[in-house]
């Protein structure tokens, strides 16, 4: 079992910054592949950014160029540094665990342990 506790979450303005993290607890962190995703309200989950056991990475189209994925194994956290934030990233993100993801997993479905999210507002 993996415990992921998100947090950096809250409201900036559109051209700011935040920075998430994902906090994994309950199995050895560096075995897992992390995902973020994000929710906006009454629409489907989709994929942010993704990162392998070996820290290969992927992003969505959305966000390419503005959101940074990093992993700190010695930390057991995932980090998503977003710049350039825009109203339309507005929406709740989430952190999922992947066991043994040799690949960057951008499909939710494949994702085995989520957080509970944490919000982010952008206001424009």
């Amino acid at each position: 079992q993996v415990q992921l506790v998100e947090s950096g979450g809250g409201l900036v303005q559109a051209g700011g910054s935040l920075r998430l993290s994902c906090a994994a607890s309950g199995r050895t962190f560096s075995w897992y592949g992390m995902g973020w995703f994000r929710q906006a309200p009454d629409k489907e989950r989709k994929f942010v950014a993704a990162i392998s056991v070996s820290g290969t990475t992927a992003y969505a189209d959305s966000v390419k160029g503005r959101f940074t994925i990093t992993r700190d194994n010695a930390k057991n956290t995932v980090y998503l540094q977003m710049n350039s934030l825009k109203p339309e990233d507005t929406a709740v993100y989430y952190c999922a665990a992947d066991y043994l993801s040799t690949r960057p997993v951008v499909v939710a479905g494949e994702y085995d342990y989520w957080g509970q999210g944490t919000q982010v507002s952008v206001s424009s």
